[in-house]
């Protein structure tokens, strides 16, 4: 079957989930009870409870917040297993006030078998929900006496004016005969000592008089306790000897820590000891990813509780899911290229080029050297070239043209990497008066996200180039490197080149990892160009003196050149070598050029092994002094498979030396097996088999040298550049296409 055809029933399919849904919603609203008045039906059962008791006892429970996991799990069996004679929530005991919140807690207070009341919170006020609240349990503000105690409700949202509730309750006092008063109201009227996370000023009852006020009306009329919720803590304060009460750990959000908990109040009212109070603590500490499932389960909880906000959402969300998936199946595209697109004009114009980078010189490794290379590959051909980069301790060479960006923080060796101050105003500035033609992006975060974020104010186009496989420096991230090698680099790199106009990487194996993906936008293959002649050119007296450094004499020289991290699989290679020279006779040395934070321990196991003698790590070398290192050698060891492209290896061939490496995305389409090098999978013996033909047969090593030469005089800057001013060029005419489009579109 055609995916045509699964994709047309997908969609049928898809209507009748719609049409099913929509006849269950209507269900629901025909069948679901309506519920009104609860607080009369609970306040007979109170009375009922404890009219002929002369010892009693309740719950007090603030900030429920429509809690499924902790409330109507956790708290409502001990509140049903306990003594306790009801229950009352002094605020917040939903969410917010909407229907769909209020019928869900209808729902959740059904499983308690005690009766309970609710006090007119913030959240009960919020989305139009005192009308709601009015409806279903009563009025805002109340009174009710219970055997010999007085229990008084009170609104601090300002739905009622304040100034009417003060004077009732200062009547209501003053006629009061009741043995016990206690008074629940929404807001906290007194703050802590010490200012709490989780709260503003707004969550404390205001306006100040109203809060005035009320202090003044019970310090004349003293009550037993004064409880409010509004706050995801635990607080006990006295003022006037009366005990203020805080109490916000129902089931909302809470910090787990001394004062912010979940948590209940149990009261005790008896004739010998009067009132007492206990805090029963909860020690839930849930793990956030249940925390997560209780949030999409009372989601699902709460959306088929009617609610039409809901309703209308849930209709729209699969109507777009309908239209998405008919665009999908009926509407025509085109997945072929424009191949009308006229570049012309834009390849004769001199070009301003903005380029943003996470790192550049001095900072030595691959993308940098990539960038410089393309800069002065650009400006020989007249173009303006403004690059955005980190700023280093060290200052590079050339500063001409480079704008540094404050760095925040940096972690890593040396603190190679740099998180800049990517909202500097500064930046942006010099950035906009440089009037680019497009953008080049070198990263898919960070500084990179800020040249996106700028092409789109400046409404230019931009090109991202992918240099750097993310998933293979996993060990430098503090979250599961599954979890960041699996899903969290494949979806940045997959959104962040969905956002750019085009994107460059360095070979077709590198294309084929984006496809697959999920980029869907215009790539060009496009290999990161090298200084051939420099690489080629042969400096006698340069490699002379090293060799008389390095004690060099008719041995085989193996060169390296990578950063002494794990993702550039050093360990392999120097087990590998170790085993050659159990192997074969013949002589070699094995020259390691770079540095990381892996150096004092690669040397440790180089001294291990015994290999002192044929291992050298000779640490960094500047980029000027590169070309006799190279030429020193006789082959290139290399067995990273973290490159995009591996420049090293280019250039290595431009100076005459045959490959062996490991086989890996990039690699792959620059070395042709057996002839400018050889490429094994990673597997020591076999690698170390290539390595040894090269060793011990010299007229391999000397055919396959020229043949990585021709290979390495294709990638000159020159080309390179050129073709990167094509990709330049055909992104601009597309973007103008498309912007024209675009504005006879609107006058239409």
């Amino acid at each position: 079957m055609s995916k045509k055809r699964w994709l047309k029933i997908l969609f049928y399919l898809n209507v009748v989930i719609v049409t099913a849904l929509v006849s269950y919603k209507v269900y629901l609203n025909v069948v679901t009870p309506e519920f009104f008045g609860v607080h009369n039906e609970q306040l007979v059962a109170i009375n009922k409870t404890i009219e002929a008791k002369q010892d009693y006892s309740f719950a007090v429970v603030g900030n429920i917040n429509n809690s499924i996991g902790i409330f109507e799990r956790r708290i409502i069996p001990r509140l049903n297993a306990s003594e306790l004679d009801f229950v009352i929530s002094a605020g917040n005991a939903v969410s917010s006030g909407g229907e769909d919140k209020y019928r869900a807690l209808n729902g959740t207070l059904s499983h308690l078998e005690k009766p309970y009341l609710l006090t007119f919170g913030q959240h009960e006020y919020e989305e139009f929900g005192s009308f709601r609240f009015y409806d279903h349990y009563g009025p805002h503000f109340f009174t009710f006496t219970a055997g010999d105690s007085r229990f008084i409700f009170l609104d601090s949202t300002e739905k009622t004016p304040w100034r009417w509730q003060a004077r009732w309750l200062k009547d209501l006092l003053q006629a009061d005969t009741s043995r016990h008063r206690f008074v629940f109201i929404g807001h906290p009227l007194l703050r802590p000592e010490e200012d709490f996370l989780l709260a503003e000023a707004d969550d404390y009852l205001q306006p100040e008089a109203f809060r005035q006020e009320l202090l003044a009306t019970l310090s004349e009329y003293p009550v037993d306790r004064v409880f409010s919720a509004n706050v995801a803590m635990y607080a006990e304060q006295q003022h006037h000897g009366i005990p203020f009460i805080t109490t916000g750990g129902a089931g909302g959000l809470v910090l787990n820590q001394d004062e912010s908990f979940y948590h209940y109040v149990e009261v005790m009212v008896s004739a010998e000891h009067g009132v007492e109070h206990r805090v029963i603590d909860l020690p839930v500490g849930q793990h956030p990813i249940l925390k997560q499932l209780e949030s999409f389960w009372f989601f699902i909880h709460s959306l088929f509780y009617v609610g039409y906000l809901n309703f209308i959402l849930l209709v729209s969300l699969f109507l777009a899911i309908s239209i998405k998936l008919y665009n999908a199946v009926f509407v025509g595209k085109s997945y072929y290229p424009d191949y009308d697109i006229d570049a012309t004009p834009w390849l004769k114009k001199s070009l301003q080029v903005a380029m943003f980078t996470n790192n550049y010189l001095p900072f030595i490794g691959g993308v940098p050297i990539s960038i410089d290379r393309l800069r002065r590959g650009l400006m020989a051909s007249k173009d303006k070239v403004l690059i955005v980069a980190p700023r280093y301790r060290e200052k590079a060479e050339d500063e001409e043209d480079v704008v540094r960006t404050p760095s925040l923080f940096s972690f890593g060796a040396k603190s190679e990497f740099r998180f800049a101050n990517i909202f500097s105003a500064a930046v942006r500035k010099k950035v906009k008066q440089f009037k680019p033609d497009l953008i080049h992006s070198h990263h898919p975060f960070w500084i990179g996200s800020l040249g996106v974020y700028m092409a789109r104010r400046l409404k230019i186009p931009v090109v991202y180039t992918y240099h750097t496989r993310l998933e293979h420096y996993s060990h430098n991230v503090i979250i599961p490197g599954s979890l960041f090698n699996n899903i969290i680099v494949h979806a940045l790199v997959r959104r962040f080149a969905n956002k750019c106009d085009s994107v460059i990487v360095p070979t077709h194996s590198t294309e084929e990892y984006l496809r697959m993906i999920g980029v869907k936008g215009d790539i060009y293959v496009q290999p990161t160009g090298i200084e051939f002649e420099r690489f080629h050119s042969v400096d006698e007296q340069a490699v002379a003196k090293l060799k008389a450094e390095l004690q060099v004499t008719d041995e085989t020289v193996f060169v390296s050149v990578a950063r002494l991290s794990n993702e550039k699989n050093i360990d392999f290679m120097i087990e590998a070598l170790a085993a050659l020279k159990q192997r074969s006779e013949k002589a070699f040395r094995f020259l390691l050029i770079g540095d990381g934070p892996q150096r004092q321990r690669l040397q440790e196991k180089v001294d291990s092994l015994g290999l002192q003698q044929q291992v050298t790590l000779v640490g960094s070398v500047s980029p000027e002094a590169m070309p006799s290192w190279y030429q020193l050698g006789d082959v290139f060891l290399f067995a990273s498979q973290s490159e995009t492209q591996g420049m090293v290896i280019l250039e290595a061939m431009a100076a005459g030396l045959p490959v062996v490496a490991v086989r890996a995305s990039g690699i792959d389409d620059v070395i042709k097996e057996g002839a400018n090098g050889f490429k094994t999978p990673a597997r020591q013996s076999l690698w170390l088999d290539k390595v040894t033909v090269l060793l011990e047969d010299p007229a391999t090593r000397e055919k396959m040298a020229q043949q990585a030469i021709d290979c390495a005089a294709s990638h000159s800057i020159e080309n390179f550049t050129a073709e990167v001013r094509t990709v330049y060029a055909e992104t601009l005419a597309r973007f103008e296409q498309k912007r024209n489009k675009g504005q006879k579109r609107n006058q239409s």
